[in-house]
């Protein structure tokens, strides 16, 4: 059997325009949960977090349940791992950490770059907060971190698209400020 290496999606170094940075993070696992009809408030006992309200973030130690559709939470942190899961979870469970990319965006430019390309106002965005949105053409889900960082979990098949957009974005909110200047 071969030994598979972990790689991360794009293995870029962060890049900042007008104080703002764009980040690569490492993955940790993601794990999608369903719960079935009604077992919402079962599975989030069972794992030890509230299940999520739409748009919304429960954390607790270094796992987070977040809001990721209708019905449907992505586990994720440390502790996540289908192995690791309660016995007889009451949900659908997918095993989501090579699907998906994970990049931050942080710094006081950070809603004016978002505003380029995500169909939402972010400007009230606190901590706790997610959002299933678009970013372009690319589907996205879009945690609020607060103090102006958002974390942002795309397809990993369009993890270069996207970096390629938040950056011409980024350059383009820097150029706006230079002109202002």
């Amino acid at each position: 059997m071969p030994d598979l290496i972990a790689k991360p999606a794009l293995g870029v170094a962060p890049v900042t325009h007008a104080g703002t940075t764009l980040a690569e993070i490492p993955l940790p696992q993601i794990i999608a949960i369903a719960p079935y009809p009604g077992q919402a408030a079962a599975v989030g006992a069972a794992l030890g977090l509230a299940f999520p309200a739409p748009n919304t973030v429960s954390e607790s130690g270094g796992a987070r349940l977040v809001w990721a559709g209708r019905d449907m939470a992505f586990l994720i942190g440390a502790e996540a791992s289908a192995a690791t899961l309660p016995e007889g979870l009451a949900a659908m469970v997918s095993d989501q950490s090579d699907a998906w990319v994970m990049l931050t965006l942080v710094g006081p430019r950070a809603v004016d770059v978002l505003a380029r390309l995500v169909p939402l106002d972010l400007r009230a965005a606190q901590r706790g907060q997610a959002f299933r949105s678009a970013l372009g053409h690319m589907p996205l889900v879009l945690i609020a971190e607060g103090e102006g960082g958002f974390t942002l979990l795309t397809f990993r098949s369009m993890a270069r698209t996207a970096w390629h957009e938040i950056e011409e974005a980024m350059a383009k909110v820097e150029a706006r400020l230079a002109l202002s200047a």
